[in-house]
């Protein structure tokens, strides 16, 4: 890794932070659709987002996966501190939606850090609060919205955090993380279309216009 990987992702930390993290960190790498952690496993250190796109869900006895919320670079997974400080197993999981690289950080050195640096006790206070928010936003729209209004706060949420209105992905993947169905979410699409909100494509979902 470049040492200017870490001021470039993270500028808001001091340099002697910088610093450690170049030197105690640990580089791995994943590629896209590989798992970052599972359900039930221990942590030993949190990430640090370099390079890439992660998605954290969570997955039920049947195999069913609950779309959460995606990890960029410049972040880090509040879920995986929260499990490594407290020596608690995962309740959740995350995937490599591209090729991803990362930077863990062992849990001792999370500990040291949140009282020798300033930046590094703020950015874990700002991540669980970013997380939260996140979290709450998820749940109002499964607790108090339609499945329309989720399928369409899905596909914005799915737009910013690619950048892009070209989405590949099919209608069985978004029924699998909305709980729903193939046939009810390709209902909604189709009505959607009609609407001139979107362009269905193979394997694909166009936006035009949310």
């Amino acid at each position: 890794m470049e040492l200017s990987t870490i001021p470039l992702r993270f500028p808001a930390f001091e340099k002697e932070l910088q610093l450690e993290i170049q030197e105690q960190g640990e580089i791995r790498a994943f590629k896209t659709d590989e798992q970052l952690m599972r359900t039930g496993q221990y942590f030993r250190s949190t990430m640090l987002i370099l390079n890439g796109l992660v998605k954290i869900y969570r997955e039920d006895e049947d195999g069913n996966e609950f779309f959460m919320y995606y990890l960029q670079p410049g972040q880090a997974c509040a879920l995986s501190m929260v499990c490594a400080a407290e020596h608690k197993r995962s309740a959740i999981m995350a995937k490599a939606v591209k090729d991803t690289e990362i930077i863990a950080i062992p849990l001792h050195l999370m500990e040291e850090w949140m009282a020798k640096y300033k930046s590094w006790s703020y950015f874990v206070i700002s991540t669980y609060r970013a997380r939260f928010e996140e979290l709450l936003s998820t749940i109002d729209h499964i607790a108090f919205r339609g499945m329309d209004e989720r399928l369409e706060f899905y596909l914005k949420k799915h737009q910013e955090t690619m950048r892009t209105n070209l989405l590949t992905i099919n209608h069985q993947e978004i029924a699998n993380e909305l709980n729903s169905s193939r046939e009810v979410i390709s209902r909604l699409l189709k009505k959607m279309e009609q609407f001139g909100k979107l362009k269905l494509h193979r394997n694909a979902i166009e936006i035009i216009q949310l």
